[in-house]
């Protein structure tokens, strides 16, 4: 598989019960200057077809001399193993756990897209011993407010057996496909998808088995209302929302987030973007990011 990731950045490999994990983190000069003390910093992707740790490295290649970067590939995605197994929310529970308590030092300050966002809302609320804090893009259940995610269209014809492969190679595996996902419910502005990101998606939907983690996004197997359990939260936590997110409706993100004003203590609607601003705009991502490390990092 080609390497989407930063100059400098080097792929690391953890063993879990689901198999190997992947991450990147900086290697050798100009990543690693002596005598600095590097705070570590965990990149978390979204979890659509064709993600992987490529979905933050515009964001995080900025912040490799000042933290120990940690950008994983999940179980399922990008270059980790992809199991053929029956996703589920506890899966990336114990994924995210494992990573931090093996690699990142907890507690320790993470950022998350989307549904992987909300599942760390949720397991922050569980072991909040984990988190020093939380920088959430778009954060979601995929069924939030009582919507039921499984008893629409796409997870109707993604659950039926025999189709929901098909559906798969005909609708993610293959650059038509991955254009469109992008430019349709992605990216805000088409024109702003590059060459590369084209392809770091495409050969990521086309690794073998790379269906498995996909389908249990699109079949919601592993939805659930995030209103049942953002209260929970208690790390300080800043949310960034595209205001032309087509996935998660900027409306929803900002009702879930004052449901627990004291634990999401900012929320920042990026102009003219879709749900990845970091993609999109990743100056502006930098520039928020910063601006939580100095609110909530304390040296940094």
């Amino acid at each position: 598989m080609l390497n989407f990731q930063p100059l400098g950045f080097i792929q690391q490999a953890l063993a879990t019960d689901l198999g190997v994990m992947a991450y990147y983190t900086p290697g050798g000069w100009p990543w690693q200057p002596e005598g600095v003390d590097r705070p570590p910093l965990v990149f978390l992707h979204s979890l659509g077809g064709g993600s992987s740790a490529f979905e933050w490295s515009k964001v995080y290649a900025a912040f490799g001399c000042t933290h120990r970067v940690i950008a994983p590939d999940l179980i399922g995605w990008g270059q980790s193993t992809h199991a053929p197994r029956a996703y589920s929310t506890e899966d990336y529970f114990y994924m995210i756990t494992h990573l931090l308590e093996s690699v990142a030092e907890p507690p320790t300050l993470v950022a998350a897209t989307s549904l992987t966002a909300g599942i760390v809302i949720r397991l922050a609320g569980l072991r909040p011993d984990l988190f020093k804090g939380l920088f959430l893009v778009s954060p979601s259940g995929n069924s939030d407010f009582g919507r039921d995610y499984k008893a629409s269209l796409p997870a109707l014809l993604a659950s039926t057996p025999g189709l929901d492969k098909v559906l798969y190679q005909v609708g993610a595996a293959n650059e038509l496909a991955v254009r469109s996902f992008l430019s349709t419910f992605l990216f805000a502005d088409s024109r702003r998808i590059t060459p590369e990101t084209v392809q770091a998606y495409l050969t990521c939907t086309q690794q073998p088995n790379a269906e498995y983690a996909a389908l249990a996004s699109l079949t919601g197997a592993i939805s659930f209302d995030l209103s049942r359990y953002i209260h929970q939260l208690q790390t300080p936590t800043t949310v960034v929302l595209g205001s032309g997110s087509q996935l998660t409706a900027p409306t929803t993100v900002k009702r879930l987030a004052s449901l627990n004003p004291k634990a999401v203590q900012q929320v920042f609607e990026i102009p003219n973007s879709g749900v990845l601003p970091h993609l999109e705009h990743p100056a502006v991502t930098i520039g928020l990011l910063r601006q939580f490390l100095d609110r909530h990092s304390g040296q940094d």
